[in-house]
């Protein structure tokens, strides 16, 4: 484990650690002289949470989303996928920019509310839980924090709709920090827990159509409750993803597996692999006939 704040941006600024009522002197307005100029040169990672409100203000499915509007990246060593948001075709600045600013404003993701704060979560040594601090980034093209505006980061915070945005993103957050701080006690996740974790952080149609399928009520104790939600409800869908990779990434009974379901599947996959060997076998000895057979035709 580590005491090393887990930073969700790269940043030439070293940040000192600020708590709630810490006060900052910022303001950022459309009349700034400097105003748009974050949204040129944008590396803005996503959150879970982000591409849910993205998703729903602009109406489209989690695949043109993803397609469109993000690319990937590596959060860490050990290949665990994250999303960013994509510039424009050929540049650096952000799609959603306009002349007048954000075009998804009221959705606007976590990181473009927190700016000039990053927010630091850290998880100390032998340390049931973490803790949240922030750090302000104070960049040269910024002007914003020459503004006659000060205020807590209490009151920042609230300003920005982050106590809504917060407590929605804080158990993914706590996910990649207990990765992170576990390190090679958890080992090198497989490549089926690393498509999980991209499906069930970051496309919501298709991690729906799994958590309720027939195939995942085979295998999991599922509250009829919460399937129905589940079924109608992609945010319910969204905070059900964080407690799935917990189950799948630290084996934590976050979901119960029902008893005999591991037994079930791996008849299921035997079987399925004798089928595929059978069918293999057909084709290559149908193969072998007609190659047979054709030879014969040439005489």
């Amino acid at each position: 484990m580590s005491d090393t704040p887990d930073i969700p941006f790269q940043s030439p600024v070293t940040p000192n650690m600020m708590g709630l009522d810490s006060k900052i002197q910022f303001r950022c307005h459309k009349d700034i002289a400097c105003f748009n100029a974050c949204c040129k040169n944008i590396d803005i990672a996503l959150t879970p949470y982000d591409l849910y409100r993205m998703k729903v203000r602009l109406d489209i499915s989690s695949s043109e989303l993803l397609n469109k509007y993000t690319v990937p990246y590596e959060l860490d060593g050990h290949k665990t996928p994250g999303i960013k948001l994509k510039p424009v075709a050929g540049g650096s600045a952000c799609q959603f920019m306009t002349d007048e600013g954000c075009g998804i404003y009221e959705d606007r993701p976590t990181a473009c509310r927190y700016y000039p704060l990053g927010l630091l979560s850290m998880r100390k040594k032998d340390a049931v839980g973490d803790e949240e601090n922030y750090a302000l980034v104070e960049e040269n093209h910024c002007l914003g924090h020459q503004e006659d505006k000060t205020q807590t980061i209490a009151e920042y915070r609230k300003e920005q709709g982050l106590e809504e945005y917060d407590p929605l993103t804080r158990e993914w957050r706590r996910l990649i920090l207990k990765k992170k701080s576990a390190g090679p006690t958890i080992g090198k996740p497989s490549e089926m827990s690393l498509q999980l974790f991209f499906m069930a952080s970051y496309n919501l149609d298709q991690f729906q159509k799994f958590v309720t399928s027939e195939q995942f009520q085979e295998n999991y104790e599922m509250d009829a409750d919460l399937l129905e939600k589940l079924k109608t409800d992609q945010l319910e869908v969204m905070k059900f993803g964080a407690e799935f990779m917990r189950h799948v990434l630290f084996g934590e009974e976050t979901v119960k597996q029902k008893e005999g379901a591991w037994d079930k599947r791996n008849e299921r996959m035997k079987i399925r692999a004798k089928e595929l060997k059978e069918a293999a076998e057909f084709q290559a000895d149908l193969a072998a006939k007609e190659a047979q057979q054709a030879k014969e035709d040439k005489k």
